[in-house]
């Protein structure tokens, strides 16, 4: 399993970033994919969670601005993330559940701040 983020970077506060996750290794599109996240000091939390039939969901503190998709003919989970915060900066991880073990991509910084 590999998974590969990229799309990281600073942005100003109410500002978007579009994550993506390029996955192999695996049968992608049966797996559930994830987007977490975790901030200096704190613990890694689930930000949104997207299934094999596309059913998504989110923590209370993204929803309404943070979009998970998935493209299964590009084995691609993407976190569309708009109106951003500064309480938004953070590593970002993708993550896919197989076989039962956890894996993760390297992450990908996020910083918003003016």
């Amino acid at each position: 399993v590999r998974l590969v983020e990229s799309g990281g970077g600073m942005v100003q506060p109410g500002g978007s970033l579009r994550l993506s996750c390029a996955a192999s290794g695996f049968f992608f599109s049966i797996y559930a994919m994830g987007w977490y996240r975790q901030a200096p000091g704190k613990q890694r939390e689930l930000v949104a969670a997207i299934t094999s039939g596309g059913s998504t969901n989110y923590v209370d503190s993204v929803k309404g601005r943070f979009i998970i998709s998935r493209d299964n003919g590009e084995n691609t989970v993407y976190l569309q993330m708009n109106s951003l915060k500064s309480e938004d900066t953070a590593v970002y991880y993708c993550e896919a559940t197989v076989g039962g073990y956890q894996n993760w991509g390297q992450g990908t910084q996020v910083t918003v701040s003016s």
